[in-house]
């Protein structure tokens, strides 16, 4: 839901407080309120950490809940519901008062979105395009309501799709030797 009824900056969008607990993206300078996260969508978010952790990816490079300034028609800034970010990257935000990407900052390596009912344009469309514009290496959109996880992996600007279903493999160009199913994923467990 569209909040502002006008369009914000960048600089806007990080003063911005309304005094409520709600959260906020921003897209092509509208400020949109964000539902809050269903039980599988957590879960699965949850879950993929926990992996990654496992496969020794240290926690001071991951996050959930972290703001990415994208680029749209105008500034846009994502929260995608797992980032892996790089080392050079985590050594930049060391110390941040506030857990966003900045578009002067390296981009993160990895970026999962869990797509909710209703939201399969914006993680399938919109975000495709403002990560890949943003340099993003690998863009995950694991979708519990259809199913299947697609690795977007960004070559010369644009993304090559692959898509996974059901008890294959994900394969992934940052995570060496990844050995995850859909099914796990989807199961989160």
């Amino acid at each position: 839901m569209t909040v502002a009824i006008q369009k914000m900056t960048l600089a806007e969008f990080l003063a911005y407080d309304d005094g409520t607990d709600n959260l906020y993206e921003l897209e092509n300078g509208e400020l949109i309120s964000m539902p809050a996260e269903s039980d599988i969508n957590q879960r699965i978010a949850s879950f993929l950490f926990a992996f990654l952790l496992g496969l020794g990816i240290p926690s001071y490079r991951l996050r959930i809940g972290i703001e990415v300034a994208v680029s749209g028609s105008r500034v846009s800034v994502r929260i995608p519901d797992l980032v892996v970010l790089s080392e050079e990257l985590a050594t930049e935000m060391d110390g941040a008062t506030r857990s966003i990407v900045l578009m002067d900052m390296p981009p993160p390596l990895l970026v999962v979105e869990v797509v909710s009912p209703n939201q399969e344009k914006r993680d399938y469309r919109y975000k495709r395009s403002e990560y890949a514009a943003r340099g993003i290496a690998e863009y995950w959109i694991v979708d519990p309501i259809q199913s299947r996880v697609t690795i977007l992996e960004w070559v010369d600007g644009f993304y090559e799709e692959k898509v996974y279903v059901e008890d294959n493999k994900i394969e992934s160009t940052i995570l060496a030797n990844l050995d995850l199913s859909v099914d796990r994923v989807l199961q989160a467990r």
